[in-house]
């Protein structure tokens, strides 16, 4: 390029670039999903001021996708967060937030953040404050509950804590976080299913199975049922649903239900030693009728929302089937069994922890019924 040429270029470009900052575009704006995803981080540095109890830590969103609609976007993002001294791995929430415009194109302001469409409710996302009570080995986190009965439920769950280890020997983080809802209907949303399905029970346990050594899972009262249950009721569900937690790194799709579920209850009967017959009624009354299981219980009779009397049989009946284990061959051979049937399938597992076959327990858990449910 000659000489004359370079200097009309340069005077050009000076003359555009003075015109743009007349006109205060001096450089284009950022893309809206950029935006968005830097006013959520600034927004979400610290946890809201609203849960200043809660002892949360490594709380942060990661934006997965933006949508904008005229003046307004909406961001889906996972939210990550542990309870400080209970969760060894991270909790996560799928969470929508909702953004407006600030009074200018680039800055986008948080007016809404809620569940993402389809996704289970946060305790904290229910409109009363939720209050904190801190036991031995326990966090309970509660909406519209009394303090008295807060302090109740940490105390039975400080006492599942050793009663599960003693137990279960495996790692675990020997501490349990205990969520209790304002009523039925806040447990479902917390559960993201059917108000029904969880009716009558005392409590259920969240969590994904065999995902590492500590997985953050979190037991759920339902206080209409829970509070129908006597003083030793309370602490068997208790202990009954703290044993799958500490169970649950062990637990894969292969643990067959009536493992998981008569292990969990073999742990919560454990000290107290019930007589068959009393503990299992509905089975006994089948069996006295002559109904005599013609295998152990399957996965699918253990489901939520079905036949009550059938999945009341299946309960009884695995803890039966541990039960016989744990007396005919050891309680070190059932925590081995467990162990090896959520790597293996059940028929290595059988061999290799009791030395028998699915057929051979199967005779002897029925021979076992016979004897104590008569």
């Amino acid at each position: 390029m000659d000489p004359v040429r370079r200097t009309l270029v340069r005077l050009l470009a000076a003359a555009l670039c003075a015109l743009a900052a007349v006109a205060g575009c001096s450089a284009p704006a950022p893309p809206v999903d950029a935006q968005v995803r830097r006013a959520v981080a600034d927004w979400a540095a610290a946890p809201p001021q609203r849960l200043s109890g809660i002892p949360l830590e490594g709380w942060s969103y990661e934006v997965t996708s933006v949508r904008q609609e005229g003046a307004r976007a909406y961001a889906h993002a996972e939210l990550r967060y542990r309870l400080a001294g209970y969760d060894t791995a991270p909790a996560g929430s799928a969470r929508e937030l909702v953004l407006t415009r600030d009074g200018s194109r680039t800055a986008w302001r948080i007016t809404a953040e809620r569940p993402a469409p389809g996704a289970p409710e946060q305790l904290w996302d229910q409109p009363d404050p939720v209050a904190v009570v801190r036991g031995a080995h326990s966090l309970v986190l509660g909406v519209r509950q009394s303090p008295q009965t807060l302090s109740e439920i940490a105390a039975e769950a400080d006492r599942a804590v050793p009663a599960v280890s003693a137990a279960w020997p495996g790692p675990w983080a020997r501490r349990v976080v205990v969520l209790v809802p304002a009523s039925l209907d806040a447990m479902a949303a917390l559960l993201g299913r059917p108000a029904d399905t969880y009716r009558g029970m005392g409590a259920v346990t969240t969590g994904a199975t065999g995902r590492g050594p500590a997985p953050a899972d979190r037991v759920v009262v339902n206080p209409a049922g829970y509070a129908e249950l006597s003083q030793a009721g309370r602490q068997i569900v208790l202990t009954h649903e703290t044993t799958h937690v500490a169970t649950r790194a062990a637990t894969s799709a292969r643990t067959p239900q009536w493992l998981s579920e008569g292990f969990a209850d073999w742990a919560a009967y454990r000290d107290s030693a019930p007589a068959p017959a009393e503990a299992a009624p509905t089975l006994a009354r089948a069996v006295r009728l002559g109904d005599l299981p013609p295998a152990l219980p399957a996965d699918e009779a253990f489901a939520f929302g079905g036949d009550q009397e059938a999945m009341a049989r299946a309960y009884e009946g695995a803890w039966l089937a541990c039960r016989l284990v744990a007396a005919r061959w050891g309680d070190a051979a059932l925590v081995r069994l467990y162990e090896l049937a959520g790597r293996e399938p059940l028929p290595a597992a059988l061999d290799q922890a009791l030395g028998t076959d699915l057929p051979g327990l199967t005779k002897a858990w029925q021979q076992t019924l016979r004897e104590d449910l008569r």
